[in-house]
């Protein structure tokens, strides 16, 4: 059995059989019978299991966390921006000959960010989102390095705190604490 869909199908074909010998039970009750043929306690864990099985990859495959490319325009304003406001580490960078358009890392805690000029390798006003914990704490340590161009804000959203940020270049970034 693959999904919950499967699942829920043998419950129904569980009650068509017993509706046949004039035994009825409810849908609920049908779904915890099978729930219990697959080791389960009830038929949230097993639906449970079933939803954490069906969104992971087959076995030897796995994946990290995503790395955005961001478009930039001015190399001396990208790094005042992410190094100097931003406080990120520029972890390397490469170019194809000298006068070449730049493409780099840069990195803050677990974040991870691709900044390049090439002007195939991104869409300039992409919206990124970061989750993480202490957005609160960051929002004010943005705002205490007086950065002439960004002044972020601390908005409550339904699905929690963000702070937002936009680069020289209209790429937008929000930070999220659920």
């Amino acid at each position: 059995m693959r999904t919950a869909q499967d699942a829920k199908a043998m419950a129904k074909s569980i009650r068509q059989s017993l509706a046949e010998k004039a035994i009825e039970i409810s849908h609920g009750e049908a779904l915890e019978i099978v729930a219990r043929q697959f080791g389960c306690d009830n038929w949230n864990i097993l639906s449970a299991k079933l939803e954490k099985e069906a969104a992971s990859p087959p076995d030897g495959i796995s994946f990290t966390q995503p790395v955005p490319i961001v478009r930039i325009f001015d190399e001396a304003r990208a790094m005042d921006f992410y190094l100097g406001f931003l406080g990120f580490g520029l972890d390397w960078q490469h170019r194809f000959h000298a006068g070449a358009p730049l493409y780099c890392q840069v990195s803050l805690g677990g974040m991870r960010l691709h900044l390049s000029e090439h002007s195939g390798d991104a869409s300039p006003g992409c919206n990124s989102v970061v989750y993480m914990k202490g957005v609160e704490a960051w929002q004010k340590s943005l705002v205490a390095k007086d950065y002439k161009y960004n002044r972020p804000g601390l908005e409550k959203q339904e699905w929690g705190m963000e702070c937002q940020v936009i680069d020289p270049f209209g790429n937008r970034i929000r930070f999220m604490e659920q």
